[in-house]
């Protein structure tokens, strides 16, 4: 499962390799993607694979039969079936890759889960590591000046954050799509006068600051950061947050919040923002969101017809704006759910085989990757651990995978001996 092999050799060569300065995995070739973009959509508390992209023969909750909670229905890969409430995805799966085998060894912790699934290695004690967002913005150059490489539309949390990186690694973020980033709008109350003087006290302050501590690189990155969030305010910027003149049937088919996030996404990347992640789990119209035990499953099927006009129309969106091969789509949630069900007719929580998605971005798709069981509880075949899903992500983006990033003095890979998926890329 994507586990490197150690023996004596590789043990001496490894070392060799760190005392020369040089990345022990440097000799290994890589697929080299020609993606600009990632569009990262966050379903907050593990989706149910048999009922969303993995779909397996019916259960029955009232009976506490195991199975799948809908029936399943063709797409236009053949072989390859969806949820009954995902008809407007199953035509466009020639677009699409379900990595149907993913799997970590988190189960009841959502935020250790969704730590993993962001960072693609477990919570540490001693190191902070970064986030998928995060190591896309630190390898890749900005596209235009004055844009942020990194947006969360959704609550700003650890799991998103840059980690060792630093600030100049994180991540602008806005909690609805009507605002616009948190902190950077000039407040009603503020006539622009008022504004520009303090935003000329405070130059003077950051230069006064700065040139008494130019060895402290944490000041330097933070005055960094806070020059380019001061340029972000102006009307260049911010105009990208007014949906306004998008066309109402295209919003009308994105549909509720989360669609006009999407939305959003589209058009952040169109003004050339490297990594958007959206946030799902807000305003849930089932009451729980994805985490669906007890009655949280009975309205389920709102979320997926939700998940079901947003994701396939910024599929097609993309594609009508010829951005999507040049965008791709990445599903996130920090588990799957168990075939049975629990005492008040929802799933618990299941880690050791689940969904993840992958869409556009100029990779080769297949429409799923990976078989599971007949209830998919169990890897059958072709295992993809979420290092290997970070590695097919920035190997789509042309970042080489094997890299060797540095937290202080301390070498540390990019990924945690990741493998893109060989299939994508061929």
């Amino acid at each position: 499962m994507s586990i490197p092999i150690l023996n004596r050799r590789t043990l001496l060569q490894g070392g060799a390799a760190t005392a020369l300065g040089h990345n022990a995995f440097s000799g290994v070739s890589h697929p080299k993607g020609k993606a600009e973009h990632c569009i990262f959509l966050w379903l907050g508390g593990g989706a149910a694979q048999m009922d969303t992209f993995d779909p397996k023969k019916k259960g029955d909750a009232k009976a506490k039969k195991a199975g799948s909670y809908y029936d399943p229905i063709e797409t236009s890969v053949p072989g390859v079936k969806l949820c009954q409430h995902l008809p407007k995805l199953a035509r466009q799966m020639e677009n699409v890759t379900l990595c149907r085998t993913i799997f970590h060894n988190v189960i009841d912790e959502h935020a250790a889960a969704a730590y993993q699934v962001h960072t693609g290695r477990p919570v540490s004690g001693t190191i902070q590591y970064p986030s998928i967002g995060s190591l896309v913005a630190n390898e890749k150059t900005a596209l235009e000046k004055g844009v942020p490489k990194y947006v969360v539309v959704g609550y700003p949390s650890i799991s998103r954050n840059p980690g060792f990186l630093g600030s100049q690694a994180g991540f602008l973020y806005l909690l609805d799509v009507e605002s616009g980033p948190a902190g950077l709008a000039r407040p009603d109350n503020v006539i622009s006068s008022r504004w520009k003087r303090r935003e000329d006290l405070l130059n003077v302050l950051r230069k006064g600051y700065v040139s008494k501590n130019r060895e402290d690189r944490k000041i330097q990155d933070y005055d960094t950061v806070l020059g380019e969030s001061l340029e972000l305010a102006g009307p260049k910027f911010m105009n990208t947050f007014d949906l306004a003149g998008e066309s109402g049937d295209l919003r009308q088919q994105y549909g509720g919040e989360f669609g006009q996030r999407c939305l959003l996404a589209r058009r952040l990347v169109q003004r050339g923002v490297r990594f958007v992640e959206v946030s799902h789990n807000l305003n849930f119209l089932n009451g729980t969101g994805w985490d669906t035990h007890n009655a949280g499953q009975l309205k389920q099927h709102l979320l997926i017809k939700e998940l079901d006009s947003a994701l396939t129309t910024l599929i097609t969106d993309l594609k009508a704006n010829n951005l999507l091969d040049k965008t791709l789509i990445g599903i996130g949630t920090e588990f799957g759910r168990p075939a049975k069900f629990d005492g008040g007719g929802g799933r618990g929580h299941h880690s050791k085989c689940f969904s993840l998605l992958l869409a556009g971005g100029g990779l080769n798709h297949c429409g799923a990757y990976g078989v599971s069981d007949e209830l998919a509880m169990k890897i059958v075949e072709d295992p993809v651990s979420l290092p290997d899903y970070h590695a097919t992500i920035l190997a789509a983006m042309g970042v080489n995978p094997s890299k060797e990033l540095h937290a202080g003095d301390r070498p540390v890979p990019i990924t945690d001996g990741g493998v893109p998926i060989a299939k994508l890329f061929s």
